[in-house]
Order: structure tokens, then sequence, then C-alpha cells
């Protein structure tokens, strides 16, 4: 005989599936009513796995994180880290559904991991393979969206109703969100910013192009130029180099973002070129898209104003029909490492809601054709009335 425990087993992955592919068309004000329950946001970067639990205010209720397994492992790792990090988090907290905000390419579905950059991932189930494992629904994004969602949520976009975020790290990303809805694109992969050329013919990005936005106004630009002055042992870069006894290797964006507030000139400089090229590269987008605010986040937004206040100027000095248009306001993200984590979470709220009714209107709907089917079957004393 069936049982409501057969129905939900069998029919778990489609209904999840249904409420994935729709969530995206009802994102604007769901959240408003979405459950008010604990959910695990997750954020998987090239160089750690952060996982928390996060209240329904944004809250972080508790956090862990572990390195990422290095990318030359199977895609099995990872997904056996992220499972590990859920069921400690769940032997403490009543979990309802987990987000995963993933640095590569999601899928409109938001259930595959098209590409990843910094890890071994192409093409790859992400959401089936993990809800295979976990006992609560599985919401998978690109961790720029979520970052922007928190933001939006819980930030420096709060209120705004077009916003648009900027990442920078390593290199750069990005996301849109309009009336409440992230735009995801056709494919899923809207918000590439850091790949817009902005240098024909300039600096060779290993996305295969050259002249992209991130090879100006990113991490790894910074280190690169800071680098490369200390290696030709350049006059303006003896102090950086006292600082990690000519060791080139060593120096980081941190410790150029240090340097910079300590008064060292040629560091100060560095963030302001970056910053002239974060604006303009803001300036381009508002041309596109119009939006009413700029959130800036990522590691190298740890530098304030010594990196958006040259920014601004530069989005001021190119904005398009400067002077007769409103200009969008640009602000630093409030959440920092936390908003990819939480924004996840958050997300995955919607979804536990969602896949709760769909699978409650499933199994209404199954007992009322189980009690037709008895009614509909002859009992004993109908079996021996017929013979």
């Amino acid at each position: 005989m069936s049982t409501y425990r057969d129905f939900t087993l069998t029919h778990r992955g489609s209904a999840r599936g249904t409420v994935l592919r729709t969530i995206g068309s009802r994102e604007r004000r769901s959240h408003l009513t979405a459950p008010r329950v604990p959910t695990v946001g997750i954020d998987i970067g090239g160089t750690k796995v952060m996982a928390g639990v996060v209240d329904a205010d944004g809250v972080i209720l508790e956090k862990i994180r572990t390195e990422t397994p290095d990318k030359s492992k199977s895609p099995k790792v990872v997904e056996d880290t992220i499972v590990e990090l859920v069921l400690d988090l769940s032997d403490r907290h009543d979990v309802h559904a987990v987000g995963i905000g993933a640095a590569g390419w999601v899928d409109a579905d938001r259930s595959r991991v098209l590409f990843a950059p910094h890890l071994a991932w192409r093409d790859e189930p992400l959401r089936d393979a993990l809800q295979s494992r976990l006992a609560v629904p599985v919401m998978v994004d690109n961790d720029a969206n979520t970052a922007a969602w928190a933001e939006w949520r819980f930030g420096a976009g709060r209120g705004e109703d077009h916003l648009v975020m900027i990442t920078l790290g390593t290199g750069i990303g990005g996301a849109i969100l309009e009336g409440g809805q992230v735009k995801r694109g056709r494919y899923g992969v809207a918000g590439e910013f850091g790949h817009m050329q902005v240098v024909p013919g300039g600096h060779r990005c290993p996305c295969g192009n050259r002249g992209c936005w991130e090879q100006y106004s990113s991490g790894n630009a910074l280190v690169r130029e800071a680098r490369e002055l200390a290696a030709a042992d350049s006059p303006v870069a003896y102090g950086i180099i006292a600082r990690v006894g000519g060791s080139v290797h060593e120096i980081t964006g941190p410790l150029i973002t240090e340097l910079a507030r300590e008064g060292d000139a040629m560091c100060i400089e560095l963030l302001q070129d970056i910053g002239q090229w974060l604006g303009v590269g803001i300036a381009n987008l508002a041309a596109a898209l119009d939006p009413s605010c700029f959130v800036i986040g990522g590691g190298v937004s740890a530098a304030d104003d010594l990196l958006i206040g040259p920014a601004r100027d530069a989005f001021r000095r190119h904005l398009t029909g400067r002077g007769y248009r409103p200009e969008a306001r640009i602000a630093k993200a409030q959440l920092g490492p936390e908003a990819g984590m939480v924004g996840a979470a958050d997300l995955a709220r919607l979804v536990a809601r969602r896949f709760r009714r769909a699978t409650r209107r499933r199994v209404e709907r199954y007992e009322r054709y189980a009690q037709l089917g008895r009614r509909q079957t002859p009992g004993p004393d109908d079996q021996d009335a017929t013979q």
C-alpha cells in the first residue's frame, strides 16, 4: 500500500524542479510573506566555503568555514564538503532549506553550474546532487546575485527599485535587481560585467579576450601593477619592497590597502587608478541600465574612499548626458564578506515556502485520489454479494 512517505520520496525531485523554475517570476515581493524560518546559506569561492544559519531578518545565528578543496579534485569532493557543513549546522539548528551562492555561471533554472573558473565544475548538476543527499530543498545561484539580494534586503541597497551590484575581488562580478527581482538573463549568466571590453587590444584576460574591465579594476589588476613596479625596482615602490623584504610575490591587495592608509604615495596612486577605471565602467553600465544605485562590494572595496572616491569622480566625468540627467548613487556594500551567504539563505527561504505549498497540494490531491480509490474498490461483503 502506498504511503505519504512513498509519495513524498517519489515526487520530491519533480516538485522542487517545478518550484525553482517558477520562483524567478515571483520574487518581487515574496520575501514579505516567506516563512520566517532559519535557513542555511553557503558561499563557495576559489579559496573557501563559508556556511551559516541565517534568520528571516538576515541575522547570522552561526557561521562556519573551511578551505575549498583543490580544483583538480572531483566535483563530488566539493559536494561532500557542502554536505558536511550543512549536517554540522543541522545538529544545532532547525534548518528548512539550503541556498548556494557559487562563483560561476548558473543556468536559468538554477540547477546546474555551467562553468566555475576556480572549481572543476563544467555543466555540473549541483542542485540535484545535493538534494539527493539532503532532506531539505536546495537553491543554487551565482554568488554575485546572492550578494546583491542581501544588500537589497538588508544592506546598502534597501529601498532601491533599480540596483546594480559590482563585486571587486580577484576579478569583477556583478548583478542586476529591478523591482525586487534578480535579472538573470535568458540563460542565467547576466551580470558578468568584468568581461566588458574597455581597452581594445589591452591586457590579456583569462577568459581569452583582451582589454576586459577586470584587467584594469580588480584585485588582480591592483596586485599586478604593484608587483611590476616592485620587480622593476622603481623608486616609488621602495616602501612596499621594504615591507615584503624584497619578496615581490608577497605583495597582496590587503597589504597595498594597508600601506595606502598609512600614506604610501604609490599605493594611494594605484588605488586611485583602480578607482578611476571603476568609475569608467560604472558610467558605461549607467548608460545601458540606468539604475538608481550602484553598490560596490568584494574584498577590494575595503579600501573605502581611497577607491570609491576616485570612482565617483570618474563616473561623473564619463557619464553620458552628464549635467542633464539624475546621477545614480554609488555606495559601499554594508554586509561585507558574508553578503553572498546571507543572500543565498534568504533566497532559499522563498524556495522552502513554495516547495512546502507545492508538496502539500500534491499530497492533498493524492489523499483525495486514494480515498476515492478505496470507495470504488469492492469490499469482502460486496464480493460475497456478487457471487
